[in-house]
């Protein structure tokens, strides 16, 4: 019999769209699913209403799902559906002790320090698309949301994936996180910072085929 394919969805991080993942997927066929704060500049639903409207382009065969940053709480979310085989959380927020405004901020600037600047343009340009009104909605609606919490329903193999210089996803929060999931794993890019799925595409590629 043979084996039944298997297509890669992946959701854009706070304010990205396709732009973020094109090296990636060079690499790794996957269609890009944009959704209110994450390419489009729509009114943004709960991040359960986020989770439905993802489901509703999965398709009918297999997927696996990758999250990128905050987009990690909407995969996690949906990722209880049938046609999810494995799940891949790149840089997964929200971090419980960096929930503040000032702790963002402090974390966030520590992190960008750590990006290649030359990838400073792409996302900027890609932030200005979605715009500053989604993207505050966004964080408002999914920072409480928990996904230490909430991963630990999904039986389907989960891979937490964050660079050793990531501020935003601090290790003992990506190991909580990987440990919750009944079938969890954690992964460190050495060197990377949070916009893994835009510097470091080789990486991400050969985990996710791994899967």
């Amino acid at each position: 019999m043979p084996p039944v394919p298997v297509r890669v969805v992946l959701v854009p991080g706070l304010g990205l769209d396709e732009r973020s993942s094109a090296r990636l997927r060079e690499r790794v066929p996957a269609t890009v699913v944009l959704l209110p704060g994450m390419g489009l500049a729509e009114p943004v639903p709960s991040v359960d209403g986020l989770a439905d409207r993802l489901a509703g382009q999965l398709g009918e065969e297999p997927v696996v799902l990758v999250g990128h940053s905050q987009s990690c709480q909407v995969v996690v979310a949906a990722a209880r559906d049938p046609r999810v085989a494995a799940v891949v959380l790149l840089g997964p927020t929200t971090d419980p002790r960096i929930r503040s405004a000032p702790g963002l901020v402090r974390q966030w600037l520590r992190t960008a320090a750590a990006e290649p600047l030359r990838h400073v343009p792409l996302i900027v340009a890609q932030w200005w698309r979605t715009g500053p009104r989604a993207m505050v909605a966004l964080w408002r609606n999914a920072a409480p949301d928990r996904t230490d919490r909430r991963v630990e329903d999904v039986p389907v193999p989960v891979v937490v994936v964050r660079g050793t210089r990531d501020r935003l996803c601090p290790h003992d929060w990506a190991a909580r996180v990987a440990a919750a999931a009944p079938r969890g794993r954690l992964v460190e890019l050495r060197g990377a910072a949070h916009m893994t799925v835009q510097t470091h595409p080789h990486d991400v590629a050969e985990i996710i085929r791994s899967l």
